[in-house]
């Protein structure tokens, strides 16, 4: 066997020379080295792996429903708070309403430029029976909310408000005017409230965008849509 020296401070050590590749001397184990102990199983283990390569080419279906071919194209599977709150957030319909001049801003969001129609809301009803969705854009004043109320409470339930704009939500420039109401939640509940003096209608639409998330929150078990 061939050994090899090595030097340990003053003392020549002598040892057989580490020539197995796992760094086991060889003759330590009297089956042989552990390459050769291991081989048949590595052999196998390969032949398995490549076996199942060259055999599961394509994924195994989803576990879902077994539907019918007849019915495969007329069947959703869904829950119920999941249909009516789909239908009730992709139909709003918002009051013909303004107050100031968040009002043009409002207006301007059913533009070309931003398009309302993309959530199918484009047609501002002139009726609040028409209607879920109340907008108060601008100055909200003592002399408004009473007739501003009587729309809230003419409208369709569930129904929905956007406080658009730092004059509906707190009076603004106009906050403790002996006219100018210090906020519109204190007539009626809020649901989204729009930053900005006045905001940008694509403030406007993202604040709709909150209202379609709070829309999806509903459920029939649990805070029914449209509770005060």
């Amino acid at each position: 066997m061939e050994e090899t020296s090595f030097g340990m401070g003053n003392k020549r050590m002598t040892g057989p020379k580490l020539i197995d590749p796992y760094g086991t001397p060889p003759g330590a184990d009297p089956r042989g080295s552990l390459q050769s102990i291991t081989l048949d199983m590595d052999r196998t283990e390969g032949a398995t792996v490549n076996r199942m390569k060259s055999t599961h080419l394509e994924p195994f279906p989803d576990p879902v429903l077994d539907v019918p071919d007849e019915l495969s194209r007329s069947v959703i599977v869904s829950s119920v708070d999941y249909l009516l709150n789909w239908a009730r957030k992709s139909s709003v319909f918002p009051l013909q309403s303004g107050l100031a001049c968040c009002s043009f801003e409002m207006i301007s969001a059913a533009m070309a430029r931003f398009d309302l129609a993309r959530f199918g809301m484009e047609a501002l009803r002139a009726s609040p029976r028409q209607a879920d969705l109340l907008i108060v854009a601008g100055t909200l004043t003592w002399k408004m909310a009473v007739p501003l109320r009587r729309l809230y409470d003419q409208m369709a339930e569930p129904r929905w408000v956007i406080s658009m704009g730092v004059c509906a939500t707190s009076g603004g420039p106009y906050y403790q005017s002996y006219s100018v109401v210090p906020g519109v939640n204190h007539i009626m509940p809020v649901d989204v409230y729009v930053p900005g003096c006045p905001p940008r209608p694509d403030a406007l639409l993202y604040g709709i965008m909150q209202l379609h998330d709070k829309i999806r929150l509903y459920s029939l078990t649990g805070q029914a849509a449209g509770q005060e």
